[in-house]
């Protein structure tokens, strides 16, 4: 009889135990309610059908796929915990471009921009074939003057139907590249010495080997100065075809004087 009771006694602590472990399990689904339940099942269900229908181990996600999971798992309050055949991030980035796609579609322009009328078109096409220097901006200002209000782009895009292309002519780079043997290249360089004394060394390097030709150091440079040394570095007949400079004040007229080259401006 002790024994009977005992065992009686163990059971019945071991079943309450197992009955305190699922309360706690009980609440919680209670707590979640069914709505977020029934969402959840329904995540679980959608990735399942991409899986078993694919049968790859990467499975590609179409638009409709993104959608449904993007939606499944905004019904569920932790997704994240939730199994899932993509990280998170990506569902996050899902539901950015879903974001996007919307309110592109719902702020653009039903309307469109007013078509002109014929008439316009035929005034600002008329406007450039009978005045070849006319650029879009004046031609912008003279239908203002008319009292017409019309794009630079509008304008751009039908004159480019009665103005012939220009000819490609020839870029910057294209031209160092295919004249750097003859072209030479002069600067200043401001330069301290230990008294604290304020030099400038004028400096010509060839552009294709960018070998310094010539340099010369003063105090205060001036145009005669710099047509003289030019001069110099010129003695024995080697002279360049194009000389690239800026446009400081010490290149006036004396240098435009220099016989052997006449200088370019950069």
């Amino acid at each position: 009889m002790c024994q009977r009771r005992s065992r009686r006694l163990n059971c019945k602590g071991v079943h309450d135990s197992i009955s305190r472990a699922r309360e706690p399990c009980r609440n919680f689904v209670l707590q979640r309610g069914k709505v977020e339940l029934i969402a959840e099942n329904a995540l679980l269900r959608q990735q399942l059908i991409i899986i078993l229908h694919r049968q790859i181990i990467k499975p590609s996600f179409s638009q409709s796929d993104r959608l449904w999971l993007v939606f499944l798992a905004s019904r569920v309050k932790n997704w994240k915990e939730a199994p899932l055949i993509s990280k998170p991030d990506t569902l996050l980035r899902w539901h950015r471009q879903g974001f996007q796609l919307f309110w592109k579609f719902t702020s653009r322009n039903r309307d469109g921009r007013p078509q002109l009328d014929k008439e316009t078109i035929t005034l600002v096409q008329q406007m450039p074939r009978e005045n070849r220097l006319w650029g879009v901006g004046r031609i912008r200002g003279e239908l203002l003057k008319l009292g017409l209000t019309v794009a630079k782009r509008t304008i751009q895009k039908y004159i480019a139907r009665v103005c012939p292309d220009k000819p490609n002519s020839q870029t910057w780079a294209t031209f160092l590249k295919n004249h750097a043997k003859d072209i030479w290249v002069c600067d200043f360089l401001p330069v301290i010495d230990v008294w604290f004394r304020l030099f400038y060394l004028f400096f010509i390097i060839e552009l294709a080997s960018r070998r310094v030709v010539y340099f010369g150091v003063t105090r205060s440079p001036s145009d005669a100065w710099v047509a003289q040394q030019l001069c110099e570095a010129t003695l024995f007949g080697q002279a360049p075809r194009f000389l690239i400079r800026d446009r400081d004040c010490k290149y006036g007229q004396a240098l435009h004087r220099t016989p052997w080259v006449r200088p370019s401006k950069s």
